[in-house]
Order: structure tokens, then C-alpha cells, then sequence
């Protein structure tokens, strides 16, 4: 079983939609029971708190429900019981870093390095201005290279 956490700020917009993102690929590809995916956020403003509105919007428009995920905060256990620790910016790569047991340095990743052909390290937070689709479609191209390199390195 391999597992993964999309880590955002608040996990109520970029990283609750690239779990969803990522957990409808793996469905679609026939791999539900070899992946698991979820999600949280490292600051714990919005815990237990569906995705924002706008997120919901984006993905219930391409076919992703994201209603039943919920916030929760990212913790240092998260590096035991995870393969993949991945930051939606550099912000929150730092804090995850800082909080990392010694020795699981190499399960925190930056999501975007899985879309090099993006050019972008950083998913921009659109809580605050309208990137929704934008940052809907970077999650998407990062979820297809992580599920590739998944394959590759776990022979899926």
C-alpha cells in the first residue's frame, strides 16, 4: 500500500482538491486498493471544515466531489504513516521540514517537481483571489506525474 498527503495552509482549497484530484486518477486507473490519499493543512485555522465553496465548484465541474473531506492538521506522525509528504508551496515545505522526524527527510516532496513541464515550484493560494481553475489545473498535471512516478518506483 502506498500512501499520500497533499499538504497545504489551511487544507480547505489546494490540498483537499489535489487529494480529490489525485484519488479520482488512481480510481480511474484501477489502483484504489494500492493507493491511498489524503490531505491536511499546517496551520489548523479551518480543522474539521469542509473544502472551501470554490474548490468544491471547480471539482463538482469536472466530475470530482470533495464534499465529504474535512481539515485536519499535518503532524510530525504524518512522515511514519505516509510514502509521500507533499507541499503545495515553499511556505509550507518549510514547516513540514521543520517538523519532520529525523530520517524522513526523503517522504517530503514539493507536489509541482511532479510537473516539471509546468515550470513552477509553487501552487498558488487562491483563497484570497480567483485562481481556482488555474491552480485546479497545476494539481492536475502534478497528480498524473506523481502517479507516474508511483508506477515506476512501486511497479504498479
Amino acid at each position: 500500500m502506498v500512501k499520500v498527503v497533499f499538504v497545504c495552509l489551511g487544507n480547505i482549497c489546494r490540498s483537499p482538491t489535489a487529494e480529490g484530484v489525485f484519488r479520482h486518477l488512481v480510481e480511474q486507473q484501477g489502483l484504489g486498493e494500492q493507493i491511498i490519499a489524503d490531505s491536511s493543512g499546517t496551520s489548523g485555522w479551518h480543522n474539521g471544515d469542509a473544502p472551501d465553496r470554490r474548490s468544491q465548484q471547480i471539482a463538482k465541474a469536472r466530475g470530482i466531489d470533495l464534499s465529504g473531506l474535512r481539515s485536519r492538521l499535518a503532524v510530525a506522525e504524518d512522515f511514519h504513516e505516509f510514502d509521500y509528504v507533499l507541499a503545495m508551496d515553499g511556505s509550507n515545505y518549510n514547516n513540514l521540514l521543520a517538523m519532520c522526524p529525523p530520517g524522513h527527510e526523503d517522504r517530503l516532496h514539493m507536489f509541482m517537481k511532479f510537473a516539471p513541464e509546468l515550470g513552477r515550484m509553487d501552487v498558488p493560494d487562491p483563497y484570497y483571489h480567483d485562481g481556482f481553475d488555474s491552480v485546479y489545473d497545476m494539481l492536475e498535471a502534478a497528480s498524473a506525474g506523481l502517479l507516474a512516478d508511483i508506477r515506476e518506483r512501486y511497479g504498479l
